[in-house]
């Protein structure tokens, strides 16, 4: 009977978040059937205007020097190129970022009043929407790689264009938060936080004046992403990279959590959301968010 409970919970979870996926789908296609809609009465419109034209182009010479003026206003366009719509696609990360850890933690709660449970932060996932098309993410939105080939990916407006950068699927605007990047010694790599309205179309600059705080590595040296960039000490090479944001007092601190060693601090006064962000460009490397440790008390 015990198990049949969690069975049906397991099922009922299931039935809830596929009823919300479905429901974000039907949003999502109004939205772009509502613009579709739009964008095809704009064109009616300019074939009529077109067509009118024509038409008046094709009268006796008389008439259309009579007719120029107004036939020239008309001609002149005044509609804008369309917009790509932000929020077009499904937000993957919302429905599987994490999906074993938050079902976890919800069955949990059904267990027993008497037993809680707790963790430095909420564990941080990939948002897969804002990915450059040269690096390849894992099921569970943990893990990027750079593939090196093209992904067939939309050109949605937030996503890196140029830049191989991948975003944290939530961002922060309040708190401590910490996270554990694996960056298996590799080189080419940057690790930091970037604000929400970073530019994310063409040659972004990974520097604090443009909205990011970041430390990276490249050809054995470890440095800031600042202008001019610091060099950081690090015997070694570095395994792993822990990056805490404390938002309130801002603050972006690096580390490396193998011997807590301090690596460099950023200072801003934080004004917006920052996203948790990576990026990478050698290929068959990859960067991993550690899996954070879950602390339960049975009282």
């Amino acid at each position: 009977m015990e198990f049949g409970k969690l069975q049906q919970f397991l099922k009922d979870e299931e039935a809830a978040r596929i009823t919300a996926l479905r429901v974000e789908e039907e949003q999502t296609s109004q939205m772009m059937k509502e613009k579709i809609e739009k964008m095809t009465e704009e064109i009616s419109s300019l074939s009529e205007q077109i067509r009118a034209i024509e038409q008046e182009l094709g009268a006796e010479d008389i008439s259309f020097l009579q007719s120029y003026k107004d036939t020239e206003g008309r001609a002149q366009c005044t509609l804008a190129d369309p917009e790509k719509v932000s929020g077009a696609l499904i937000d993957v990360a919302k429905h599987l970022g994490n999906l074993k850890y938050r079902v976890w933690e919800k069955m949990l709660g059904t267990i027993s009043a008497d037993v809680s449970f707790s963790v430095p932060s909420a564990p941080v996932t990939l948002d897969p929407n804002t990915a450059h098309s040269l690096l390849s993410l894992s099921e569970d939105l943990t893990s990027v790689r750079y593939s090196g080939e093209n992904q067939q990916v939309p050109d949605n407006p937030e996503r890196f264009d140029r830049r191989c950068c991948v975003l944290g699927s939530e961002g922060f605007s309040s708190g401590r938060h910490c996270w554990d990047v694996d960056v298996g010694g590799d080189e080419n790599w940057w690790v930091g936080v970037a604000e929400e309205s970073i530019s994310r179309k063409g040659a972004v600059n990974l520097i604090p004046r443009k909205g990011v705080w970041c430390i990276y590595h490249y050809k054995g040296k470890y440095k800031t992403m600042t202008s001019p960039t610091t060099l950081l000490s690090v015997q070694g090479k570095l395994q792993r990279v822990r990056v805490q944001l404390d938002w309130d007092r801002g603050e972006v601190s690096f580390s490396d959590p193998s011997d807590n060693t301090p690596l460099y601090t950023f200072k801003h006064s934080f004004t917006e959301r920052v996203f948790p962000l990576f990026a990478h460009n050698v290929r068959g490397s990859h960067l991993q968010i550690c899996p954070l440790k879950v602390s339960v008390t049975v009282k």
